[in-house]
């Protein structure tokens, strides 16, 4: 149980047991006060009127259920219950003038002016009950009479007047502060329902984001394994076929023949084996083995001596290792960029420029080929080389990176991949 709980039933608990005694502790007095008056008379000097005594009692118990028992709906009808009070201080007084011991019973007019009245009419009704009861302490109506005991009686119900207004003001302030701690209760309770629902909310999104990052994932997984097939195994086969067709113009040249058979070999190892790197998702062989730098100078040398074309690296900036996924990028970006070269822009020379600098790494690789219209849409799908520009894109973007890409008809080709300089080790 949450201590919001345990206080509300702790206040729900004396607030039942507070009602029970409200309800029946005028009856209890009253039937007290009733018995000792019958015990008493026998031995008390003064001469009581038994009937008088029995038919006062049976008139404040009727007023008693018929206004504080019977119509418990009149209680929030302040001058009805203003009346109420009245006739039962009336009658209270008519008791304790005829027998002192109902001054026990008077009692009942504290906690009856406070439930009953409001503002200062419940300090009139403390100041009533006093002086009533001041009659009752000093032996009655008949020793009151007396010039010296009407003194006492005025001085003890100014003291119980303000003994009793004292309590009652310091009762008030305490059922204030028991309201307050109610409607802060209340509050807790609709605030805990609130964030109870909110929770239950939230659990419902946060189980929409769990399947939405899982669909993300295996997209991007998707994404990433289909980029990496056409990085090593697509272009990887369609060397090995440039090879092979070459190799079948050149039947009647044994040692032209012989190399293009040896190239197709190689790529064909090669190919084996960044497939089965990209099946356990680790970085390629010749990032494994070397830095970026050498790495992407040997691709671009193989690639020369494949190619029969011209392609040169230029470093500048202080080369430093990078994150595995910025090394893993560029050399994706270098061996694209030099696969669409082969098959597309009819070149002489390639050049790659390698440029570390302080928050960025940038790789350009540039040809003097036939050039294109970059904002022209391309005919079919990966096999028309379209694949490969939109795969190196992503691979850049997933890095926060850019990927530029300039050319014209008959001017050659200029691309552009820049990706954060995120040092080996660092948060991606």
């Amino acid at each position: 149980m949450s201590i919001e709980a345990e206080l509300r039933a702790e206040f729900d608990r004396w607030e039942r047991v507070e009602t029970a005694v409200f309800k029946f502790l005028p009856y209890v007095l009253l039937a007290i006060s009733v018995l000792i008056t019958l015990l008493m008379l026998p031995i008390w000097h003064v001469q009581v009127s038994l009937p008088a005594v029995l038919g006062l009692s049976t008139a404040v118990a009727a007023w008693l259920f018929w206004f504080h028992t019977r119509h418990p709906e009149w209680h929030r009808n302040r001058p009805l219950m203003g009346v109420y009070y009245t006739g039962l201080m009336v009658l209270a007084a008519c008791l304790v003038a005829v027998a002192p011991w109902f001054a026990l019973f008077v009692f009942i007019g504290y906690p009856q002016a406070f439930h009953y009245l409001t503002g200062h009419w419940r300090y009139a009704g403390v100041t009533a009950t006093s002086t009533i009861s001041a009659v009752g302490y000093l032996g009655g109506a008949v020793s009151v009479q007396d010039e010296n005991m009407g003194w006492a009686w005025l001085a003890l119900s100014v003291i119980i007047t303000v003994l009793a207004s004292a309590f009652s003001h310091i009762a008030e302030q305490a059922d204030r502060r028991i309201f307050k701690q109610k409607q802060a209760l209340v509050e807790l309770r609709e605030a805990n329902a609130m964030l109870e629902a909110a929770l239950e909310e939230n659990a419902g999104l946060h189980a929409q984001l769990l399947v939405q990052a899982r669909e993300a994932g295996v997209l991007d997984e998707r994404q990433r394994i289909a980029r990496d097939i056409h990085d090593t195994l697509a272009q990887g086969l369609a060397g090995i076929l440039t090879q092979l067709q070459a190799a079948e113009q050149t039947m009647d040249r044994p040692p032209v023949l012989h190399r293009h058979v040896a190239n197709a070999m190689n790529l064909t190892r090669e190919s084996l084996t960044e497939a089965c790197r990209t099946v356990h998702a680790v970085q390629p062989e010749v990032l494994a083995e070397s830095r970026l730098p050498d790495a992407i100078s040997d691709v671009a040398s193989r690639w020369s001596e494949v190619n029969r074309i011209d392609a040169v690296l230029t470093t500048t900036g202080d080369p430093r290792p990078m994150h595995t996924d910025v090394e893993v990028t560029l050399l994706r970006a270098a061996q694209e960029a030099l696969s669409n070269v082969a098959k597309h822009a009819r070149a002489g020379r390639v050049g790659l420029t390698l440029s570390y600098m302080e928050d960025l790494v940038t790789l350009d690789v540039r040809d003097d080929g036939v050039g294109f219209e970059p904002d022209a849409k391309r005919a079919g799908g990966p096999g028309s080389g379209g694949f490969g520009l939109a795969g190196m894109r992503q691979r850049v973007q997933r890095l926060a990176g850019r990927l530029d890409i300039e050319s014209e008809p008959g001017g050659g080709t200029a691309i552009s991949a820049s990706v954060p300089a995120i040092p080996a080790g660092g948060d991606r």
